[in-house]
């Protein structure tokens, strides 16, 4: 016979442990209070279900050494969650990728400021970008890439 209880609880105890653990953190992003493709870069990332804090400064150097970042990486604004660095225009899927693998790197980053990543959205533009992996040795590889042809 049907346990309605039985199933219900394990129902909700299957919910409650494995859905939505990918969003189950906050962002921090640190940015500058002038920059608008760091605002639009958020509101993409809110729209994805993250919860985003935003902390501006006119500055991400320090932060960036004190992460460990590698130089060559750096862009507009750096973010962090559940304890990986964020830095430049990453797409959000690449985001909930990095949080459901559990990879054992620093982080993941979109160098620069290209026209086609997400919150630049240069209407018409293609161009090709990579995300960067990069660990604490500050070992780089490529995450994914995207308008490659």
């Amino acid at each position: 016979m049907f346990n309605f209880n039985f199933n219900f609880k394990l129902l909700f105890t299957f919910l409650f442990f494995f859905s939505g653990t990918v969003l189950a953190t906050e962002m921090t992003v640190y940015k500058s209070p002038y920059c608008g493709c760091c605002s639009a870069w958020v509101k993409h990332i809110q729209a994805a279900g993250i919860s985003v804090k935003v902390i501006e400064q006119d500055n991400n150097d320090q932060l960036r050494k004190n992460l460990s970042m590698p130089t060559q990486l750096a862009s507009c604004h750096t973010a962090i969650i559940d304890g990986y660095v964020i830095e430049g225009h990453v797409p959000v899927a690449d985001i909930k990728r990095l949080l459901s693998e559990k990879n054992d790197i620093q982080g993941i980053a979109v160098p620069g400021m290209p026209a086609s990543s997400p919150g630049m959205d240069v209407e018409g533009n293609n161009d090709p970008y990579q995300v960067i992996a990069f660990d604490k040795t500050q070992k780089l590889r490529v995450y994914n890439q995207y308008n490659i042809q």
